[in-house]
C-alpha cells in the first residue's frame, strides 16, 4: 500500500507574451493519481495491476485531501475526501445539494473527519477517463461555486434587495470572501492580508493596476481599497482594517453570470487570493534576481577600480629595477 503525505504546489496554465500566468483550477496530485491508474488499467486490462493508494495532501490554504482504496481488496475503486476549515459557511449555501448535482451517482456519504466524499470506479470509466477525473481533481473548486451559484441565480432572478445579505466566507485564516447580489449586478469583495511590508507596497501597486483599466468589454469593473474595507462593508461585523489589509471588490455583470461564461467567471474568481500572491512573491524572485546581478556589475566595476601596487618593482629603460619609495 503506498502511504504519503504531499504538499500540493500550484501548477502553470499558460502564459503568452505579457499576459499573466493563470494557475490551474483544479488539484494536479488528484489528477496524475487517477491518470495513472487508468493507464495502467488500460493497458493491462488487469485489475490486480492496480496499486493501492492511501495519500494525503495538504494545500497551502488548509484545505486537506485523502485519497484511498474505500474497499478492501478492491483497487480499482477509489475514494477522494476532502476536509475545509470554513465548510460550515459553505453549507449555509447549498454546498452538499451542490455537489450531490455536479458529482451524481460519485457522491457518497463523507469519510470520517472529511466533509465530502466522492467514489469512482476506474474500471466503469477506463475507455474515456479524462472528463470525470478533471472533474474529481475540480473538487474545492466546485465546493466554492456553490456560493456562487446561488447569488448568480438570486441575480438573475431580481435581486435580493439593497443591501445584498452577502455571503461570508473565511477561506483564510483573518482573510474573507464576501458575496452580495444586487439587481444589477453580483459583487465579489476579497480581504487580504499581507504578512511583509514589502507584500504591502508591491500587492497595493498590482491591485492599483485592476481598477480603472480599459482592458476586453468582457472584463469587470474591479475596486480597491487600502487599510478600510469598502462602503458596502462599513457595517459588517469582522471587517478587519490596518495598514496591512486590503479589500479588492469584482463587480460582475449579468454577461458574467450567463450560463455560457459562469464556469469561467467562477473559475477565475475563486482564485483570486492565489493569483495575487503568487505573482506578489514572483515580482519579488525577479526584484532580488535583477539586485544581485546589479550588486555583481558594480562588485566588478569597483575590482576594475581598485589602484595598483605602488610598491610592486619596477624597471627602467636601460634594465634596472627600483622600488619607488
Amino acid at each position: 500500500c503506498f502511504q504519503s503525505f504531499q504538499v500540493f504546489r500550484p501548477q502553470l496554465t499558460h502564459t503568452t507574451g505579457s499576459i499573466m500566468i493563470l494557475l490551474e483550477f483544479h488539484n494536479r496530485i488528484i489528477q496524475e493519481t487517477l491518470k495513472t491508474r487508468c493507464q495502467t488499467l488500460a493497458a493491462s486490462g488487469d485489475k490486480t495491476k492496480v496499486k493501492e493508494i492511501d495519500v494525503t495532501i495538504a494545500d497551502f490554504d488548509g484545505c486537506l485531501y485523502h485519497i484511498s482504496n474505500p474497499e478492501d481488496g478492491n483497487t480499482t475503486v477509489i475514494q477522494v475526501s476532502i476536509q475545509l476549515q470554513y465548510w460550515h459557511q459553505l453549507e449555509q449555501h447549498g454546498v452538499n445539494d451542490f455537489l450531490k448535482q455536479e458529482y451524481g451517482e460519485y457522491f457518497t456519504q463523507p469519510e470520517a473527519n472529511y466533509n465530502a466524499s466522492i467514489v469512482v470506479d476506474l474500471s466503469t470509466i477506463a475507455s474515456n477517463p479524462d472528463a470525470t477525473i478533471e472533474k474529481f481533481a475540480r473538487l474545492k473548486r466546485n465546493a466554492f461555486a456553490a456560493v456562487f451559484a446561488k447569488y448568480f441565480n438570486i441575480q438573475q432572478s431580481g435581486g435580493d434587495g439593497a443591501d445584498g445579505h452577502p455571503a461570508i466566507i473565511n477561506y483564510r485564516p483573518k482573510e474573507t470572501m464576501y458575496v452580495s447580489a444586487f439587481r444589477d449586478r453580483v459583487t465579489v469583495v476579497f480581504s487580504t492580508l499581507f504578512t511583509d511590508d514589502d507584500d504591502v507596497v508591491l500587492g497595493k501597486v498590482f491591485l492599483q493596476e485592476f481598477v480603472g483599466k480599459k482592458g476586453a468589454q468582457s472584463a469587470p469593473h474591479v475596486l480597491f481599497s487600502h487599510k478600510d474595507p469598502p462602503r458596502e462593508l462599513q457595517e459588517v461585523p469582522g471587517a478587519l482594517t490596518g495598514d496591512n489589509v486590503g479589500y479588492v471588490t469584482f463587480v460582475l455583470f449579468p454577461r458574467h453570470l450567463e450560463p455560457k461564461n459562469a464556469d469561467r467567471t467562477i473559475d477565475l474568481i475563486h482564485q483570486f487570493r492565489d493569483y495575487l500572491h503568487y505573482h506578489l512573491k514572483c515580482s519579488k524572485a525577479y526584484l532580488h534576481t535583477r539586485m544581485r546581478a546589479r550588486a555583481v556589475d558594480l562588485l566588478k566595476i569597483l575590482n576594475r577600480a581598485k589602484p595598483e601596487n605602488e610598491n610592486k618593482q619596477r624597471r627602467t629603460m636601460s634594465g634596472r629595477s627600483f622600488i619607488r619609495k
